[in-house]
């Protein structure tokens, strides 16, 4: 006959498991929410889980067709801390993993004993047991998944920072040739500016000109000086940035290209991409995952476990006589019911709790920060196209117009110092006309970095 104790610690068991159970159900389901706003954004979204074959793939290094480039970002991907940083914290996912993994499995342990006391022989004992907790709940299967959607995460973040490091290499390396360009540009207008100096020299002296335009021609040239030290400071400066990219400790010997090389994107295959291959969002939608697992193991540690444990153990006068030549055999189950900890299992349900609902606004901090990124890269391109365009059309009538200027300056029609104004005008034209073709290709690597476009796997 059943005794009432025991009914009674059964009944409490039952009682507290629905009350926890229900607890388990009030929390919010924040992963459907995660995809709701997802679909706000009215991008064109599939589930999840055919998240990497969305679209055609196509890459980064797509976008620029270089054997130098490539060589320079096979580096970076080996060698940058940041990095390689990230890939330790990844290994250590891993390793969590497999540490939820191993508390679903059964454990064995094994012990040798001596035991010597005063006027009594020494005994010597051995013992090997094994115990399992069952898993009633589901609490060791969902801590191994939240552990599993925890290493996912940590995936999605290393391929998003493997994508921005080559995104880095990608632009900095494109802005060797625009600092380089700037230096060549500078050196044309200080060696017209020097010319024209010599030239006001010698007619300061043949009276035909006055102080002031003398003082304003050499104004000019050590202006002019002083920026060309800085393209030059500049240089060396991105050279160093690329070094650092690179994962280097020794200085990058590299020369510029001549030519901007063609960043090929073509708008019309925008459609064909959208935000669901941004490897960011995976991973704070994977987090959001992740949370919401550990928030139920943390409602299940306060339901009731069972466990259950054999051991072989035997004792003798002599260690090999003690080596299981007359074992003992016992098997126990156990039942445990956390009663009273302080509060310690409610609170760490309700930090599970909160720290879900963080991990959603930050996944809507994400989704929102992307939304932004791909809009104002395609605002750019829109504008940098149409910019290009007057610029051009600006530096090619500066250029006729400098022309007319000089062929009237011979004859004598004009001033020199409207000539040295024409000349500055296609000077700052053609700076500029540079500065936006680099700034043009370098926001292709940023819309397709926003969309997603990652590096090719090796």
């Amino acid at each position: 006959m059943t005794s009432k104790p025991f009914r009674c610690a059964a009944l409490f068991c039952i009682s507290t498991a629905l009350v926890a159970c229900s607890s388990s159900q009030e929390r919010v389901n924040y992963a459907d929410l995660a995809q709701q706003e997802f679909d706000k954004t009215e991008v064109q979204a599939n589930q999840w889980q055919s998240l990497d074959q969305a679209g055609e793939i196509s890459y980064l290094t797509d976008l620029i067709q270089s054997d130098e480039l490539d060589q320079l970002i096979k580096e970076a991907l080996v060698a940058n801390p940041s990095l390689q940083k990230t890939a330790l914290t990844l290994q250590a996912s891993l390793w969590e993993l497999k540490k939820s993994h191993g508390a679903n499995l059964p454990s064995v342990d094994a012990s040798i004993g001596v035991n010597e006391e005063k006027d009594s022989d020494t005994s010597y004992s051995a013992k090997i047991s094994v115990s399992w907790e069952l898993d009633l709940w589901q609490k060791l299967a969902n801590a191994e998944s939240a552990s599993a959607k925890s290493l996912a995460s940590d995936e999605a973040l290393y391929q998003s920072s493997q994508d921005t490091l080559v995104a880095s290499v990608m632009k900095t390396w494109l802005s060797l040739t625009a600092k380089q360009h700037a230096i060549e540009i500078e050196t044309k207008r200080l060696n017209l500016l020097e010319a024209n100096e010599q030239l006001i020299v010698k007619r300061f002296k043949s009276g035909l000109d006055n102080l002031e335009a003398l003082d304003e021609a050499r104004t000019s040239t050590s202006q002019s000086r002083a920026s060309l030290a800085q393209y030059r400071e500049n240089l060396e400066i991105q050279k160093r940035e690329l070094q650092t990219l690179l994962g280097r400790n020794t200085p990058l010997i590299l020369s510029a290209q001549q030519e901007y090389p063609e960043v090929s994107y073509s708008l019309s295959g925008l459609p064909e991409q959208n935000l669901q291959r941004r490897p960011d969002l995976k991973s704070a939608y994977l987090t959001i995952e992740a949370a919401d697992l550990s928030t139920q193991v943390a409602y299940k540690d306060m339901l009731p476990s069972i466990s259950l444990s054999a051991a072989l153990s035997d004792a003798a006068e002599s260690p090999r006589m003690a080596l299981f030549t007359s074992p003992i055999w016992s098997l126990a189950a156990q039942l445990t019911q956390p009663l009273y900890q302080g509060g310690q299992l409610k609170a760490a349900a309700e930090v599970a709790k909160l720290q879900t609902a963080q991990a959603f606004q930050g996944y809507r901090d994400t989704l929102l920060t992307a939304v932004n990124e791909v809009e104002d890269a395609l605002g750019q391109e829109k504008v940098l196209q149409q910019r290009l365009t007057h610029i051009r059309n600006a530096l090619q009538s500066s250029r006729s117009n400098l022309t007319q200027y000089e062929t009237k300056y011979r004859n004598g029609l004009v001033e020199l110092s409207d000539l040295i104004s024409a000349q500055t005008t296609m000077f700052d034209l053609e700076a500029q006309l540079d500065e936006l073709i680099y700034e043009h290709l370098a926001n292709r690597i940023t819309l397709g970095l926003a969309l997603g476009l990652g590096v090719k796997p090796e």
